[in-house]
C-alpha cells in the first residue's frame, strides 16, 4: 500500500473516533499519525486508543505514528458568584488572590507568581481573546485593569498574557504524569504546549530520556521571538495557530507561519500546521472555500504535515475531513507550480558527507529518471536528510527498527518500511529493489537510488550512494546478481 502524496496527515482521536472500525477507516483514508490529546479524557482512554492503533498497525503491516500532546500550564480565572457577567468597554476590573467568588468587578487569578509578574501596561486576554484588558496598576497580589474589548466572563475561562514571559514551570504535575505515561505507552512523539524558551524543551527531554521525539508547539509570542534556539532544541515544530492567534495579531499569522515553515525546512526538521484547518467540517460534510485554501497554502509553503483537531476528534464527519485533506494534498502536489515553489525555496544544507550524499541522490534522481530514492537507516538520519531535499522521486525509508519507522511517518514524502537487518550494502540494494517493486513504485528495468551509512548500524554515517536496476532475477536470487 503506497501513498500517493508527500504531505502527511495528523488526526486527533476523540469521542468521534475511538473505536477500532473508525480508527482503521481513518488510517486507510489517509491518516499517517494519530494524535492523543492529553487535555481530554483519562489515561485509560488514551491507552485503549493506543492499543487499537497498534493492533491495526499489525493487521495492515504498515507503521503508524502516535503523537501524545501534553496540555501544558493552562491559566484560568476563578469562579463567580453569579455568572456570566458582561464586561463593558472602559470599565474597571481587578484580578486578585482573594478566594471569594467573583462578581462584575473582580475575580480570583489562582496564580500568585503571575500576579507578581504583571506590570502596568500588560495585556490580559480572557476567553480565547474575546475580552481584552490593559493593566493600569500592579500591586503584587492584585492588578487593576481597564476593559478595552468587553464581553461575557464566567467561571474558569482561559487567560492569556501575550506580552509577559510567564514565571511558571513548563510542565505541570499533570504534564509530568502524562509525559511518563505516554513514554511508557510507546508514543513516538511528545508535543509540548505553551513553550516559551529552549530550556522548557530541555527540561522535557531530560524526562523523556530518548524514548520519544519532541514536537514543540509554537503558540506564544515569546516562542516566536526566540524561535532559533527553540528550533535547535526541538525535533519538530507545530505551528499551533489557536493560542498563537489569540496572543498575537491575527494578521501576523500568515507571515509567522511561512517563516516558521521555511526555518524548519532549512534544518530538515518536520513542521506541522495545526488548528481550524477544516473547522466547519465539525458539523458539515463540506468545507468552506477559505479552509481549502488554508490547507493548500500550508502545503504550497512546504509543510511536512497538516493536522485535524476537533474535526476528527469530536466532529460529525471525521472520515470526510481526512479525505478532504488527502485530496487537497494530491491536487496541490500535482500542480507544476508546487514543484517550482519547492525547488526554488530549497536551501543548501550545512556541509557534511551525509548531506552531500542525499543532495546528490536527489540530483541524480532528477537527471536520470530514477523511480525511487531508497534510504537505509537505523536512527532515521538518512531518511530525514532525504525528506529535507524534497525530491521529485518517491522516498522509501527502510529500517529494521520499528520505533524509527513510526517516528519517520511525520516527515514529508517518506514511505516507511520495517525491513530485515542487513550487514552488507549489496543486501541493502536487494531489499530496496524488492520493496520498491512490491509497493508498486518501481517496475522491472527501472532504476532506484540507494543511500546508506556503512558500516551499518552507526547513526549519522550516510556515506554511500548507488544507482541500481530493479532486476527481478537478482531480487529472487539475493545479492549475487547485484
Amino acid at each position: 500500500m503506497s501513498q500517493s502524496r508527500n504531505v502527511k496527515i495528523v488526526a486527533t482521536l476523540g469521542p468521534s473516533s475511538s473505536d477500532r472500525k473508525m480508527i482503521r477507516t481513518l488510517f486507510e483514508t489517509g491518516v499517517d499519525v494519530f494524535r492523543l490529546n492529553m487535555s481530554h479524557g483519562t489515561q485509560d482512554d488514551q491507552r485503549e486508543r493506543y492499543e487499537l492503533i497498534r493492533e491495526i498497525e499489525h493487521e495492515l503491516g504498515k507503521p503508524i505514528g502516535v503523537l501524545a500532546d501534553l496540555q501544558g500550564p493552562k491559566i484560568r480565572c476563578g469562579v463567580f458568584a453569579d455568572a456570566p457577567h458582561n464586561l463593558t468597554v472602559g470599565q474597571s476590573f481587578r484580578f486578585d488572590s482573594d478566594e471569594t467568588p467573583g462578581d462584575a468587578t473582580r475575580v480570583r487569578l489562582p496564580h500568585p507568581e503571575i500576579l507578581g509578574a504583571l506590570t502596568e501596561g500588560s495585556t490580559i486576554l480572557v476567553n480565547d481573546g474575546k475580552i481584552r484588558m490593559k493593566v493600569t496598576a500592579a500591586h503584587g497580589d492584585a492588578v487593576d485593569c481597564t476593559v478595552l474589548v468587553g464581553g461575557p466572563i464566567s467561571d474558569r475561562k482561559g487567560v492569556n498574557l501575550p506580552d509577559v514571559v510567564l514565571p511558571v514551570a513548563a510542565l505541570s504535575e499533570k504534564d509530568r504524569s502524562d509525559l511518563e505515561f505516554a513514554c511508557e505507552l510507546g508514543a513516538d512523539w511528545i508535543a509540548l504546549s505553551f513553550v516559551q524558551r529552549a530550556a522548557d524543551i530541555e527540561e522535557a527531554k531530560a524526562l523523556i530520556k530518548g524514548r520519544a521525539l519532541v514536537m514543540t508547539k509554537v503558540e506564544k509570542p515569546a516562542a516566536v521571538k526566540d524561535f532559533t534556539s527553540i528550533l535547535d532544541a526541538s525535533d519538530g515544530i507545530m505551528v499551533a495557530r489557536g493560542d498563537l492567534g489569540v496572543e498575537m495579531d491575527l494578521s501576523d499569522l500568515p507571515k509567522i507561519q511561512k517563516s516558521l515553515i521555511r526555518d524548519c525546512r532549512n534544518v530538515g526538521k518536520p513542521v506541522v500546521v495545526a488548528t481550524q484547518m477544516l473547522e466547519s467540517m465539525i458539523s458539515s460534510p463540506v468545507p468552506t472555500r477559505a479552509e481549502i485554501s488554508d490547507v493548500a497554502g500550508a502545503i504550497y509553503e512546504g509543510a511536512d504535515a497538516v493536522m485535524l483537531s476537533a474535526e476528527s476528534a469530536a466532529g460529525q464527519f471525521p472520515v470526510e475531513a481526512v479525505a478532504t485533506m488527502a485530496d487537497v494534498a494530491r491536487k496541490v502536489e500535482a500542480d507544476p507550480q508546487y514543484r517550482e515553489s519547492i525547488d526554488a525555496s530549497r536551501t543548501t544544507a550545512k556541509a557534511s558527507v551525509a548531506t552531500a550524499i542525499t543532495a546528490a541522490a536527489r540530483e541524480v534522481a532528477e537527471a536520470v529518471d530514477v523511480s525511487a530514492i531508497c534510504c537505509f537507516t537505523h536512527s532515521g538520519t538518512t531518511a530525514r536528510l532525504a525528506a529535507r531535499e524534497r525530491p521529485n522521486a518517491p522516498i522509501i525509508a527502510l529500517t529494521p527498527i520499528r520505533g524509527t519507522a513510526r517516528s519517520l511517518t511525520m516527515y514529508w514524502g517518506l514511505h516507511c518500511i520495517i525491513s530485515e537487518e542487513v550487514t552488507r550494502f549489496k543486501l541493502a540494494v536487494v531489499s530496496a529493489a524488492r520493496a520498491a517493486k512490491q509497493m508498486g513504485i518501481a517496475e522491472e528495468g527501472d532504476r532506484i537510488a540507494v543511500t546508506a551509512g556503512v558500516p551499518f548500524g552507526r547513526p549519522g554515517t550516510t556515506n554511500i550512494l548507488r544507482i541500481a536496476p530493479v532486476d527481478e532475477q537478482a531480487i529472487y536470487e539475493g545479492e549475487s546478481n547485484y
